[in-house]
Formats: C-alpha cells, structure tokens, sequence
C-alpha cells in the first residue's frame, strides 16, 4: 500500500499564489543548465508507431544505447518511450515545442493521466504561465502503479494533490549535462537524479523513458514511477 505523506494544509489558493510568485522569481534563464534549440521538425520523425519496448528488457536496452545518448548530444529527446510520441501533429515532438508545458502534455498520449491532476489541482494556468522550468512527468502506467483507493483519495484532495504535483517541478531549466544532482522544487524539498544520458533516475527508483523533451517553457523528462515528497 503506497502511503501519501502529508505537511500541514495550505488553502488551495494561497498555494496558487505562492506557486505563481515563485515561477516568476526564479524563472530566469540560466545559460549553464538552460535545454538546447527546441526540436525541429525533423526531429519529429524520430518518433514511431511501434509499441514501446520494455525499458529494462535487453532488447529495449540494445535499440536505445547508442541512438539516444547521440540524440541527447544534438539535443534531441531520448529514452525508449519516445518511440511512442506521435510522429506529427500537436503531440509530436515540435508540435509540443510550439506550446506550454501544461497544453503539450494534454497532447501527449503518455501523459493523459497526469494532465487530469494537473486541471484537478488547477495548475494549468501556473504551468503554462511559468518560465523555464523541468518537469519530471509520471506516465499513466506511473499513476496506475499506485493503489486505486490512493490515486482517488488523492485527486479529491486538492492540497495534497498541489504538493505532489509541485514536487515534480523544478523552477529553471534543466538540460541533460545538468540533470544529474540535487534539485529543489516548487514543493521546496528535493529530487535527487542519477545516472547519466540516456539512463536517468530520480530519487533512485524512478526511471528517464523520454528526456530531453522540450516545449515552449519547460523541459520534460518522462518518468515511469510518481515522485513522492518527504514528511
């Protein structure tokens, strides 16, 4: 049974406010760890309709060693879920890097889930707004790991749901050459990411299917497990 930690409550709109006033305050961009030039469109087809291969299968591992850390370094997204992003239309690869963070995952078919916690906790408009930010983004089969009754109980709760929400948030731009380390978010605790191009994971458990992926304000790194704040 997954057990969600809480904090003292915050009322959802002193959350919105402080959430807004700290993406405007730390949003700057940092040419040290600011992402390469959004994908172009031939960066588009990189993507297929091919199932995903399991990412700890041998065969997913051999498909993707040498063709995503080469994509990482022209600044390409990697990661064996990327096979499954569309190869044109809004939820390609450009087709994202054209929107905000909040209204690219909505067009993502990986991300579905996520995109429904994000209007539950009304975070679209202080996403979309935000400048330069990492997202660490659980795919449904992430949200789907946790128990059923936990996943409802918490997208009723509003306050919970921001905390969890924001603890994915990390409020500048992180490209892969600066993802591995400790990084404070929006939630004020801290992920910590391992590894290195193309394997990543944060907090030890949570595995990079699709990093790198840009969109207008924020740069997404797809992950296959939701991050839980500490106490």
């Amino acid at each position: 049974m997954t057990t969600i930690l809480r904090r003292k409550p915050v009322t959802a709109l002193l959350v919105g406010g402080v959430l807004a006033a700290t993406l405007t305050a730390c949003g700057g961009d940092d040419s040290s760890t600011a992402a390469g030039p959004a994908p172009t469109a031939a960066a588009a087809t990189t993507g297929a309709a091919n199932p995903v291969p399991v990412p700890d299968s041998p065969a997913a591992q051999s498909t993707a060693g040498a063709s995503t850390a080469g994509q990482a370094m022209t600044g390409q997204p990697f990661g064996v879920a990327c096979t499954a992003v569309p190869k044109d239309g809004a939820g390609s690869f450009a087709g994202m890097a054209a929107d905000p963070v909040a209204t690219a995952a909505s067009n993502n078919p990986l991300l579905s889930t996520l995109v429904t916690a994000v209007k539950k906790a009304g975070l679209v408009d202080t996403l979309n707004s935000a400048k330069n930010i990492t997202v660490f983004a659980p795919t449904n089969d992430a949200f789907a790991k946790l128990p059923k009754a936990d996943l409802d109980a918490v997208l009723a709760d509003k306050d919970k749901l921001t905390k969890i929400l924001t603890y994915h948030v990390v409020p500048q731009r992180l490209a892969p050459t600066a993802l591995t380390g400790a990084h404070k978010t929006l939630e004020a605790d801290e992920v910590t990411v391992t590894g290195a191009t193309p394997e990543f994971a944060v907090n030890g458990s949570a595995k990079v299917l699709c990093g790198n992926v840009q969109t207008a304000n924020a740069t997404v790194y797809i992950v296959d497990t939701v991050l839980m704040p500490a106490s």
